[in-house]
């Protein structure tokens, strides 16, 4: 299991240039999947939202875009200077009235300092793999979710058999020298591959997401499966 002190201090390392290395390790694909997930979202149409493991705020940003001010957002997360970039977007001059509905705050996912049944969506991409305790992360979710509201997870996923070799490949030994030159932290990267080999695919996460109390769990695959959605109703 993941060591939430080690991924803390992890993701501190490599804030400043998280975007720039998500960007290019992805091809720019990120913003599609993340596009994709705000459309489900907005499907469901929720007047708050919390987004777990916000990291830089990309998801909250997207998420204010595409419902607009009348939709509340808080990002959360728990390594404080994720959060700093995050809250550095938002005051950037030419984002302070898009982005009003958007708010961040610290807070750890295997313990949300958050009343039940709080929200009427909970978001969370690329970060559910990295909870030291999946099933406990995903009760909180459910916790602070208000009666029939929805669960959205965003990560990656086992993809396609016949895409496999190329891709794995592709993690071990490109992504890390790429994310190392963007960033500084080759080892970072390395970690944040293996976690990717090692995270269910989405009939085990569909399962995980059951077992924590959810129901109509559906999961749609994306770029030949290496990217999952799932969603699910309280």
């Amino acid at each position: 299991m993941p060591d939430p002190a080690a991924i803390n201090a992890m993701f501190g390392r490599v804030a400043p240039r998280y975007d720039l290395a998500n960007h290019l390790l992805s091809g720019g694909i990120d913003l599609w999947w993340r596009k994709r997930l705000v459309a489900a979202v907005r499907r469901r149409s929720p007047r708050n939202i919390l987004d777990l493991a916000t990291g830089s705020g990309d998801v909250a940003f997207a998420l204010a875009r595409g419902l607009g001010s009348e939709t509340a957002i808080v990002g959360m997360d728990f390594c404080q200077p994720m959060l700093d970039q995050a809250v550095m977007k938002k005051n950037a001059a030419e984002a302070a009235e898009r982005y009003r509905s958007v708010s961040f705050l610290p807070g750890d996912g295997l313990a949300l300092p958050l009343p039940d049944a709080a929200f009427d969506a909970v978001t969370i991409s690329f970060g559910l793999r990295n909870m030291a305790d999946r099933p406990r992360a995903l009760r909180e979710m459910r916790r602070v979710l208000r009666p029939n509201g929805w669960l959205f997870v965003l990560e990656f996923s086992q993809p396609q058999p016949w895409f496999r070799p190329f891709y794995y490949l592709y993690l071990k030994r490109v992504a890390p020298r790429v994310a190392g030159l963007a960033t500084g932290e080759a080892s970072a990267y390395d970690y944040l591959c293996s976690s990717i080999e090692q995270f269910p695919n989405r009939a085990g996460l569909t399962n995980e997401i059951l077992a924590a109390g959810f129901r109509e769990v559906t999961a749609t695959a994306m770029t030949f499966g290496i990217v999952a959605l799932h969603a699910a109703q309280k």
